[in-house]
Parts: C-alpha cells; structure tokens; sequence
C-alpha cells in the first residue's frame, strides 16, 4: 500500500464532487454567464467577508494576479524570506509585474513588525515606492505556521499608516481559521486581499479564489483575461470548489490530529530532529542529519518502504497530511518509518 505524504495537491475530488462537475450548469465565465462560478465566487467572497471574488487557475495565479493589480512596474514588494511567492514562483513577480522583491527574514513564517516598518522606503528619488506587504497563512516553509490574529492586525495597522496595500496568501487559509478555531473573516479582515486553494486540503481537483474589493476585483479580472486565465464553461470544475468550501472545512481537524501523531512518533526515532509542539496544522518538517543521511537518500529509502516524502533542504524531509490519509494510513507510516530510521 502506496501511502502519498508528498502534499495535499496530491488528493483525489470526492464521489460528490465528481457527480457535482458532471451535473454542473455552465455557461461562458469570460462574459460572467457561468452561473456556477458565478455561486462559488459568491460563495467564497461572503465567507472571507470580502466583497468580491474571482475564480482563478491557481494559487500562484492568484497570488500574481494580486501583484499584478496591487502594483506598478518598478515598485518594490515586502515579503517572508521564505514564503511561497518569493520562493516558489518563478521569479514571475519580476518576469510578470516588473517589481522588485525585498525579503524580511521571519520566525515560524512571521515577520518582526519592526523589520518591516524600517523596510518601508521613505520618500527619496534613489527609492522604488514600497507597494505591497505579501504575508502567507499558514506558512509552508514554515511548517504550517500559524499567523496569530494580533500579529496580523499588528501588520495591517501598519501597513495602513503607511500607504501600503496587503496581499494574504492564503493557499491553506482554512487550516490557519480550523488551528486558532475562528471564522476565516476573522483573519482575512486584517488583509487587503486574499488568496485561498481550493485543491489543497479542501480536496477540490483544481483552482483557487482572490477576494477583495469589488473594483480591485474587476481590474484583477483584466489581469485574469491578459494571463491566459479566462474560462469558458468553466462551472465544470467550479462545481466542486464549492463543495470544498461547503463540506470540507471542518475536517480539516482531522488532518491536523494526523500530522501531530506523525510528529509526535517521529520525535521518538531515531537520528530524527522535530519539535511536535510546533506542528499546528497539517505540515510536518523534521531533520535527518543525526541519522547520517541526507534528506534526499532519507527519501529514496521511505519510497522503498512505499511512503512518498518530500525533500525540504539537504537535510530536512516534509509530510503533509490530506483527506485521502486515514488512521491506519498515519499508523502503518510509522511503522515503516520506525524500520528505516531504527537500522
């Protein structure tokens, strides 16, 4: 038995969803006559107290079109060393919007507000204007970190005091609001604008939503169109999206009950470097660099053990709990891991 931890893209749409997309009823998005998107941009914008939402591709579509519309041509970006946009997103801010990148390095995915304050440029001709502060909820990097609702707000008084727009990615927004038990409106009401995955732990096959102000939304729907990212009968896999925000959410609870068993297990072998206390949500990071191997030959012998892993660094491995790992799943992975890492 195959036991996928590499990510939770890697989840299967439920027998609801699947039925949802062949009973869609479509009509062409480019002229707004989907009504399917048209309910799930709704939907997803009441949900994350926005007054609208835009149906994108995906999460780094979403995250691109959030610059693109939030920025000009030679402006600068604030954003966490390590998260996603800067990380994992082929430089596309540069190659896209044409701004450059300024990288604050953050504990656990947060940035020091202090840090970010001083890195606001003044008015001065030698400057780009800072545009826009990107934050990620939870923090991939960061092992699923959670941003606490009082850094947020922090973060978000500052940035109005300082002209300066926000941009949430939130590709696991839900796992951040199932971790602090709050409504998701509760943490993306420190933002300007948001962007939330529906093919990740919600378990839609594709897309994710932007949300945001109802005129910022129609210049990102510009942006959507000159990316390529215009849909047709695009209620097919609308559909499902739906469904995640509907029927998915709460058990996410359950993916984070798995990654802190994993954890918690994986602190106990041996050669392996974890701190269980820090895992929130439904990312587990841990080292190997006492086992004397490096992550990567960590990786080949999991996968000969029939457990898909993720190479985080030379040293660092990745797990990622979904809906399609069950108990038995977490209990027979540990197991396998306890024969690999014992030898």
């Amino acid at each position: 038995m195959l036991i996928d931890l590499r990510s939770d893209t890697v989840t299967k749409p439920t027998a609801a969803m699947r039925k949802a997309m062949a009973d869609a009823e479509v009509g062409d998005d480019v002229y707004k006559e989907d009504p399917t998107v048209n309910r799930l941009e709704e939907l997803a914008a009441d949900m994350l107290g926005k007054e609208a939402a835009l149906f994108v591709t995906s999460g780094t579509q979403g995250n691109q079109i959030a610059v693109l519309t939030h920025t000009a041509p030679g402006q600068e970006i604030l954003l966490e060393a390590e998260s996603h946009i800067f990380y994992y997103e082929a430089g596309a801010v540069a190659a896209l919007a044409g701004v450059q990148t300024r990288t604050i390095p953050g504990i656990r995915g947060a940035m020091e507000p202090k840090l970010v304050e001083a890195a606001i440029r003044g008015e001065d001709i030698h400057f780009p204007a800072t545009a826009l502060l990107c934050l990620e909820n939870t923090h991939n990097r960061a092992g699923g970190a959670v941003l606490p609702l009082s850094y947020m707000a922090v973060l978000y008084d500052l940035a109005k005091r300082r002209h300066v727009a926000v941009h949430m990615d939130g590709a696991r927004l839900f796992n951040a609001a199932v971790a602090l038990g709050v409504d998701v409106r509760a943490i993306a009401e420190h933002v300007d604008t948001v962007q939330i995955c529906l093919s990740k732990g919600l378990g839609a096959p594709v897309g994710s939503i932007l949300a945001g102000p109802k005129v910022w939304i129609a210049k990102a729907r510009k942006w959507r169109k000159r990316l390529g990212g215009g849909m047709r009968q695009a209620g097919v896999i609308a559909a499902p999206g739906i469904l995640a925000l509907t029927e998915m959410v709460e058990r996410l609870a359950e993916d984070h009950a798995h990654a802190k068993q994993l954890a918690y297990a994986l602190a106990e072998m041996k050669g392996i470097t974890i701190r269980p206390e820090h895992i929130e949500t439904n990312i587990v990071i841990f080292d190997v660099a006492k086992t004397g191997r490096s992550a990567d030959e960590c990786v080949v012998a999991l996968k000969n053990e029939g457990i898909l892993a993720t190479s985080f660094g030379p040293t660092c491995i990745r797990l990622v709990t979904h809906k399609d790992i069950g108990q038995q799943d977490i209990e027979t992975a540990i197991h396998r891991m306890n024969n690999i890492f014992s030898q």
